[in-house]
């Protein structure tokens, strides 16, 4: 992926296209520390896409 596409910034509703989990484990997850942080835009929530990925990377490595 270029780096253009990797740095989309993603809804809950997109991340949870890439992570099956609810909105509610993701919020937990990462309020604990376990899922990368959000970024606040005015009054919406968005992660990095490059961020979910590493993070699915480092699932799978595991």
């Amino acid at each position: 992926m270029d780096a253009i596409h990797q740095d989309r910034l993603l809804n809950v509703k997109q991340v949870q296209a890439l992570v099956p989990a609810s909105r509610v484990s993701i919020w937990r997850w990462e309020k604990a520390g376990k899922f990368p942080k959000s970024v606040k835009l005015g009054g919406t929530t968005r992660w990095r896409e490059s961020d979910i990925q590493k993070w699915i990377s480092g699932l799978k490595a595991a």
